[in-house]
């Protein structure tokens, strides 16, 4: 094989997504869609985040202490009062500017933070503006079931916050601009698919745990599944009440960490219980699997979690190609420039588009041994099915709705062309 066959076969198979064994397909535009009508609501709920200032202010304020506490036990965390209160001023202006904004169009406006934000008003209104970043567009999106209600994400701090999900950044300080091109017809709508789930089985409590304004330690983590609301069995396929825009996860809580005693007094050790699980794809045979955890995103979340599980990195693709050369029977350096456009090509072909109804799952660290396999570690389905065989796991959409998920619990992981949600991409 020469130099250039090398390198061709190389490219061939990024170009293909096969390195690996991985089948994937390049990244497709995005269909343009037509809205010339333009769009101008009546009313508009706009639901902002709570900042890390507003969390800390509560947090100590229920133990009541003095804002001057508060002073005190953040620099004793390291943590800066004066610039948590600079963010905090800095998003609270940025969304009177939304909020002036649809106000001076005429538009009715209920500002609502996270924790009121709820199904009613979702009802209420006619679209709904997220200001925040991604976690708080995740939230905002995780409670509308309509697909022809629009949810547009503001970042209200770019500067702190990548907001992937968000309008460009450059609309933050111009928001009357974005109105202005969605009345003028401006932009296009686009469906983001999103993941839904059915539950059926034993050891399952369909009370969620709201992760979204919580920070848990272990012991309060296990508390928040410990609810007065019993475990039980379900007897027909349960559809959750909502929807993962990014990615369903599924794995052992921090609570599954055993604390060990040894010879010292009042000394532990902890050490990692590997989930256990079976598991079928697209209706395939049931799989023994011991794992990290399994990740299922949609095509907006393969840009998030998933993309930096399964990414490769400028190091690992180098020593990859050095073998490929070396049985190969070949004798070149590698120059840098190639390895990193595999490396670029490669993590490339792991992201896909937003409107198509595909998933993509990941088995994180998979055990294989006599007992356990792990034939498909990962890849795109239309369909997956979850087992527990779990102690303490939880099944958390988006990173801020958990959901026990215990032994006999099953899961039943798809898409439907009902639950895609409606955002705008803007003409620039």
């Amino acid at each position: 094989m020469t130099v250039r066959k090398f390198v061709a076969y190389l490219r061939s198979c990024v170009l293909l997504g096969q390195c690996g064994g991985l089948h994937i397909s390049a990244t497709r535009p995005l269909v343009t869609q037509s809205a010339s009508a333009g769009f101008k609501p009546s009313k508009v709920a706009v639901v902002a985040k709570t900042t890390r200032y507003e969390f800390e202010q509560q947090r100590y304020k229920m133990s009541g202490l003095t804002e001057d506490d508060l002073k005190q036990l953040l620099a004793m965390k390291g943590s800066s009062y004066s610039g948590l209160l600079e963010r905090h001023n800095i998003h609270t202006k940025n969304v009177e500017h939304i909020v002036e904004s649809l106000r001076d169009k005429g538009i009715e406006v209920r500002l609502l933070k996270r924790r009121d934000y709820n199904e009613e008003a979702v009802q209420w209104a006619d679209a709904i503006v997220s200001a925040g970043g991604d976690g708080t567009m995740l939230l905002v999106a995780s409670k509308v079931l309509d697909r022809l209600k629009p949810v547009v994400g503001v970042n209200t701090d770019p500067e702190r916050s990548e907001g992937h999900l968000c309008l460009p950044m450059h609309y933050t300080n111009s928001f009357p601009e974005a109105l202005q091109k969605l009345e003028q017809g401006k932009f296009r709508w686009q469906w983001r698919h999103r993941i839904r789930i059915y539950l059926e089985g034993t050891g399952i409590n369909l009370t969620p745990v709201d992760l979204h304004e919580q920070q848990l330690s272990l012991d309060q983590h296990i508390r928040a599944h410990r609810t007065d609301t019993e475990t039980g069995s379900v007897s027909g396929p349960y559809l959750l009440p909502v929807r993962a825009l990014n990615e369903v996860f599924i794995g052992e809580s921090l609570s599954s960490r055993m604390n060990y005693k040894t010879y010292k007094p009042r000394f532990t050790f902890s050490l990692h219980r590997a989930s256990y699980y079976e598991i079928s794809v697209d209706d395939g045979p049931w799989e023994k699997q011991k794992s990290s955890g399994l990740n299922v995103c949609t095509g907006t979340g393969s840009k998030a979690w998933s993309y930096n599980i399964n990414k490769m990195v400028f190091q690992a693709v180098e020593d990859i190609l050095n073998i490929g050369k070396m049985h190969a029977g070949l004798n070149f350096d590698l120059e840098r420039e190639l390895i990193e456009k595999v490396t670029e090509e490669y993590n490339n072909s792991l992201i896909f588009n937003p409107e198509e109804t595909k998933m993509f799952f990941s088995v994180r660290e998979p055990i294989v041994n006599r007992v356990f396999s792990s034939s498909r570690q990962r890849g795109f389905t239309k369909k997956i099915c979850v087992r527990s065989r779990c102690w303490d796991a939880c099944m958390v959409l988006d990173g801020g709705t958990s959901f026990e998920f215990n032994d006999g619990a099953i899961a039943t992981i798809n898409m439907n062309e009902e639950d895609a949600i409606c955002t705008v991409i803007l003409q620039e």
